[in-house]
């Protein structure tokens, strides 16, 4: 009891260095308590992004759409809708439209002028929600005690307000600082609009820009969390130096066509790889030789994995050992299947073993990668921010899935003789890739790429049909089993369930990408009456057509939940030429029966904390037994 009595003794003693007197106290304390009531801030969910960088940087410039709704708001009946979506436009991209304005000739003083207090109206009704103190840090710097006085100026209250705004506008455009005074309140109004930024995976492949949107991210002012998905497991794998990510990364990029990541984005050259390719597949143009190449690699280095880490359970991947070279067969459960390819760099005898070319290649990419100064910086990145889940809020996001058994129960999955499930496993794994790393030893290099295509993974939840979707025709055999997680997640018990696990109330909801939901042909990102959300929408180019749309936002704010589907997204130059937005439909998931506040959050718990603690501080004042100062 004395211990505890000291060591709450010594850290009242510390807390009083920073509030040395009963005043200062009382001022934080008035403050804490009252900021308890605000509503709490907007948060963005998006998933999948899969290196759309065009589309994300649009989505990220207009808020998922939240900044048109909010000028509609306070414009609506004073702005004719081309004058709204120039505004929009003008705010979105603040450089390229005043340029274009610039060129057409309209960057009067008056244009300067109305633009900068439509501008100062916005971001005057989206900054109620945020205390002073936190106005100052969303505010650009330079700008911050000029912008803090428009905000603080009521034109409207009397005559001497309004001449003092007046003024204030017209000495920024006499000045010839307004158009830097429209990119900074821009600015502003974007980090009004999202508190919070949580995106649930996969950065990588598909999509050739990931390297941009990590740029991006790493740039941008407001919180971030991310959950890894298994795309971005598997380049953190290849940058840590495991030969198969690196094989695997290679490959997709090959396939998708995005070379332009590797060679543009982070300075890795397929030269040799290609010129070896060339060699050993004339027939083929370059890209689809370098991919097979690469398969070829990917493959035994897969294979040499599997042999050493028998708990991955993955033996049905070794499919080399099992093809008929004579006839050109393969044998997969008993079945004899067509192979369609050839396999010039597979031993018969060791088909597992690289060549001695294939070490070359893959030794030199090696270097490449761990090399790679942008990469190392980006995976950096996803290790601070990221990890394999997060619960905020009440809600529990992770890019996958929970593996279960079929009944709905946890699946018990062993690794050391260890038995994980659940939430106890989610750690097990989020631990070990963290080992991989900062340690960088052989087995948790190859946990990586088991997390990326493992069916017992939580970050893929799948078995991978690589090899059969690469050389056999057969459909059937193509299809690739999933967790039962997929099918039992619309079922509200498991949900709670699942919820309950990792210490979340029923209120709660899982967020999760990874399966592209197919609005085309029906299908629903809502799950279990809104307990679920799947919000993997296709961002990605290629799933557009699968999807029927262009990604999800989803959006929480204080007053619910609603999910916004993207129909269509202007590039940036069709936004600029022709104020083109987002078309997107809002579908309503929860409205809350009373408004959230910050009181109601994760960070109001905190504050409570904070509040206990000064308390206990100011009763330490007013006892003596700790003397605050004078």
């Amino acid at each position: 009891m004395n211990n505890d009595y000291d060591f709450e003794a010594s850290l009242m003693r510390i807390l009083s260095e920073k509030y040395p007197t009963k005043e200062s106290i009382y001022e934080k304390l008035i403050y804490l308590q009252s900021r308890l009531y605000l509503p709490k801030g907007t948060e963005h969910f998006m998933s999948d992004l899969h290196g759309e960088y065009d589309l994300f940087l649009h989505i990220i410039n207009n808020c998922s759409g939240v900044i048109r709704e909010k000028v509609d708001y306070v414009f609506g009946n004073l702005l004719g809708d081309e004058e709204i979506a120039e505004f929009c436009t003008l705010i979105y991209y603040p450089k390229e439209k005043i340029a274009q304005i610039k060129s057409q000739r309209r960057d009067t003083p008056s244009w300067y002028r109305i633009n900068l207090a439509r501008l100062v109206r916005l971001a005057k009704f989206m900054s109620y929600k945020y205390p002073s103190f936190k106005m100052r840090d969303l505010i650009p710097n330079r700008y911050e005690t000029v912008i803090l006085e428009l905000l603080n100026t009521h034109p409207t209250a009397d005559e001497a307000q309004k001449i003092y705004y007046e003024k204030l506008l017209s000495s920024i455009v006499e000045i010839n600082s307004g158009e830097d005074f429209i990119h900074a309140i821009s600015a502003l109004i974007k980090r009004l609009a999202i508190h919070r930024l949580h995106l649930v995976g996969d950065f990588f492949d598909r999509g050739d820009r990931p390297d941009a949107i990590l740029n991006l991210l790493m740039n941008y002012p407001e919180e971030v969390d991310i959950q890894w998905g298994n795309h971005d497991i598997l380049w953190m794998g290849a940058a840590l130096g495991s030969e198969v990510c690196i094989a695997a990364v290679v490959r997709n990029s090959l396939h998708y066509e995005n070379t332009d990541v590797l060679e543009r984005g982070y300075g890795i050259s397929l030269r040799p790889l290609t010129i070896f390719a060339s060699n050993l597949y004339p027939e083929e143009n370059p890209l689809r030789a370098a991919e097979l190449a690469s398969l070829m690699i990917m493959f035994k280095l897969e294979g040499q994995l599997i042999r050493r880490n028998p708990d991955f359970k993955m033996d049905n991947r070794l499919l080399l050992d099992k093809i008929n070279f004579d006839d050109g067969t393969i044998s997969i459960d008993g079945q004899i299947y067509k192979v369609n390819g050839t396999f010039p760099t597979v031993n018969r005898e060791n088909p597992y073993d690289l060549t001695d070319d294939e070490q070359k290649i893959i030794e030199n990419l090696r270097e490449n990668f761990l090399e790679s100064a942008n990469l190392q910086k980006h995976v950096d990145y996803l290790y601070k921010k990221g990890g394999v889940y997060t619960c905020h809020n009440g809600n529990l996001l992770f890019h996958a899935n929970v593996p279960l058994n079929d009944e709905g129960s946890f699946k018990k999955i062993i690794f050391d003789d260890k038995s994980y499930s659940g939430k106890n496993y989610f750690d097990y794994v989020d631990g070990r890739a963290r080992r991989a790393y900062y340690e960088k030893r052989q087995e948790d290099l190859d946990f990586m790429y088991f997390l990326w295509c493992g069916l017992l993974s939580p970050i893929a939840g799948r078995e991978f049909r690589t090899f059969e979707r690469a050389f056999i025709d057969d459909k059937e055999i193509q299809r690739e089993p999933a967790d039962p997680y997929y099918n039992l997640i619309d079922d509200e018990t498991i949900c709670d369930k699942i919820l309950a696990e990792f210490g979340l109330n029923s209120s709660g909801h899982i967020i999760n990408g990874h399966v592209p939901v197919r609005v085309r042909k029906g299908e629903t990102p809502i799950k279990a009456g809104g307990k679920a959300l799947v919000i993997d929408g296709g961002f990605s180019t290629p799933y557009h057509e699968k999807t029927g749309i262009s990604g999800y936002t989803l959006v929480s704010n204080s007053r619910g939940l609603r999910l916004l589907r993207h129909q269509k997204i202007a590039d940036v130059k069709t936004a600029l030429a022709e104020n083109k937005d987002i078309e997107s439909t809002a579908e309503t998931v929860e409205i809350l029966s009373k408004r959230m506040t910050i009181g109601d959050t994760d960070h109001g718990q905190g504050i409570r904390q904070e509040i206990i603690g000064l308390h206990k501080l100011l009763q330490a004042y007013q006892s003596g037994t700790i003397q605050p100062k004078s």
